[in-house]
């Protein structure tokens, strides 16, 4: 390991940072990103009041994407309480996704939908 990737005095915040994260359970970490993924897709969508001016459907499906693998490898570890809001959430976004594309992905091939199977509308 190199100096300058070694945690080191000259950086006391560090061990700080690293405390606060342990003590943050692994279910918290996992539905922020989510959250975090959703809501970076969302403006990657045109969803947002500037719409037009971020969308990126390119972009838009990458994030969707990531959060239906996220969703689907942490379907066991999370509770229903709170996979049910996050899958509601990425069925939105697949549904805008459909809805903003020129041309449609066939049912089953969109962002996604190897993990949740075809959405519909």
């Amino acid at each position: 390991m190199s100096d300058a990737t070694t945690p080191s005095s000259d950086n006391p915040g560090f061990d700080d940072m690293a405390r606060d994260i342990a003590e943050v359970p692994a279910v918290e970490v996992i539905v922020t990103v989510a959250v975090n993924l959703m809501s970076a897709a969302a403006v990657k969508l045109g969803l947002t009041e500037e719409g037009e001016a971020h969308k990126d459907l390119d972009e838009a499906r990458k994030l969707v994407q990531a959060l239906a693998g996220l969703l689907d490898a942490s379907a066991t570890e999370i509770s229903t309480f709170h996979a049910s809001p996050l899958r509601d959430g990425l069925k939105s976004l697949q549904l805008a996704f459909r809805e903003a594309s020129l041309v449609p992905d066939a049912a089953g091939q969109g962002p996604g939908e190897k993990y949740t199977g075809p959405v519909y509308g």
